[in-house]
């Protein structure tokens, strides 16, 4: 089985910074996009940042700016660097992956766990 394990998530204050780690494990054959979305009590789940097999990256306007994704194909791993925080960031973090585990075989979304972040004014 396939599973990606997240890390880094924690409380930090406003203006403060932190990085989050997804690492995949299991039958994997190969890594397509990979991307970062979080989810605030009551709100639905949104894109937060995203990163092709090639490293081209892309934003939501509200973190333009703040955060960085950046992707280790080596150890299979997607990081999300957060820097200038706002409470306005406080939200469930889920990293995902697209995976083939076999060769000829689609890849298939994988998601992390979640870990939390807490931003205080």
């Amino acid at each position: 089985q396939v599973q990606l394990v997240e890390s880094g998530g924690g409380l930090v204050q406003a203006g403060g910074s932190l990085r989050l780690s997804c690492a995949a494990s299991g039958s994997i054959f190969s890594i397509g996009d990979m991307g970062w979305y979080r989810q605030a009590p009551g709100k639905q789940r949104d894109l937060v940042a995203a990163i092709t097999s090639s490293s081209n990256t892309n934003y939501a306007d509200s973190v333009k700016g703040r955060f960085t994704i950046s992707r280790d194909n080596a150890k299979n791993t997607v990081y999300l660097q957060m820097n200038s925080l706002k409470p306005e960031d406080t939200a469930v973090y889920y990293c995902k992956a697209e995976i083939a585990r076999a060769w000829g075989i689609p890849t298939y979304d994988y998601w992390g766990q979640g870990t939390q972040v807490t931003v205080s004014s």
